[in-house]
């Protein structure tokens, strides 16, 4: 383990990232058998098999996901290391990881994907979305960024002050919540209030792990609470059941409004209220003198702003 060569914990990264010897290959420019000679050593080295073949490709064993964090942070701090001080994007092959909310796609990356493809065109991003342990790898540096949603109401548990001290953040879109209902929704001919909206059942879409938004938090302070009938996993799916019965759907403004002109919804105000929460953009103090991960900081920042901020 002491002449353990790096070249080897970059195929082993790799393979992580794409569950298969045959594209892993194609990633690294290697033949198939030169990838399968070197998780052979790998699986030699750390004496364990790494991963298994499963119907979805190589699936990593208990020990080497217990590896991966410290892969990826060892890997990390080698490129920071070799890394020149000056940043091109015009020739850089930079990959940066990017965990994020599936409503932020749409409200972000159309934005600002453009000049990047025309500045960086060998510059990779990989994207995946933001769940419960996607703080804890900002916190620990296997991601470059993240999107997220965070709270400017002092009610919330996700308040922006309780971003850890080791993140830096900058706030990229104000947001505030609609309601959604299908066309011909009962409501639509009466009095929109409170009591109207509490009167339907709900459809509860879990983002990013959280199950309780900022609304629940403050119906509960006044001993209220919506009745849920469906917990679903994302808001597409979660539209198209709004499409087809008189469950009320509350979803981010922006996102609420692209979507709602693909089915047959009507947007109404929330009935209540609280401060605007915001979409927002995270990163590790670590990468902030970093010119490479600063240039992609700023695009986003910049781009998405202009439009839309």
């Amino acid at each position: 383990m002491q002449n353990i060569d790096l070249k080897l914990l970059h195929v082993l990264n790799i393979l992580f990232e794409e569950h298969s010897v045959t594209s892993a290959a194609g990633r690294l420019n290697l033949s198939q058998s030169a990838v399968s000679k070197h998780l052979a050593r790998l699986r030699e080295l750390f004496n364990d098999p790494l991963f298994e073949r499963s119907a979805q490709g190589l699936k990593p064993t208990p020990r080497a996901l217990e590896l991966l964090p410290q892969l990826r942070q060892l890997l990390s701090q080698f490129d920071q290391l070799t890394r020149p001080n000056a940043f091109d994007p015009a020739v850089s092959n930079r990959h940066f990881r990017i965990d994020l909310l599936n409503t932020a796609y749409s409200v972000t990356f159309p934005y600002f994907m453009p000049n990047l493809l025309a500045d960086a065109p060998n510059v990779r991003l990989l994207t995946q979305t933001w769940e419960p342990r996607s703080l804890d790898k900002l916190l620990k540096c296997e991601i470059d960024l993240g999107i997220a949603c965070r709270e400017w109401d002092e009610r919330s548990p996700l308040h922006m002050r309780f971003i850890p001290d080791a993140l830096n953040h900058a706030t990229l879109i104000r947001e505030h919540s609609l309601c959604l209902l299908r066309e011909g929704h009962p409501a639509l001919n009466g009095t929109w209030d409170l009591q109207s909206f509490l009167s339907y059942r709900h459809i509860q879409v879990i983002m990013g792990g959280i199950d309780k938004w900022l609304l629940d938090d403050v119906l509960s302070e006044q001993q209220l609470s919506r009745d849920i009938a469906i917990e679903m996993p994302d808001f597409h799916s979660a539209m198209s059941l709004c499409e087809q019965s008189d469950l009320v759907l509350c979803a981010p403004a922006r996102y609420a409004k692209q979507m709602a002109s693909h089915f047959k919804l009507r947007t109404l105000p929330m009935p209540i209220k609280f401060e605007l929460g915001a979409y927002v953009l995270l990163w590790h103090k670590h990468f902030e003198q970093d010119s490479g991960h600063k240039w992609l900081r700023d695009l986003i920042i910049s781009s998405v702003d202009e439009p839309i901020g």
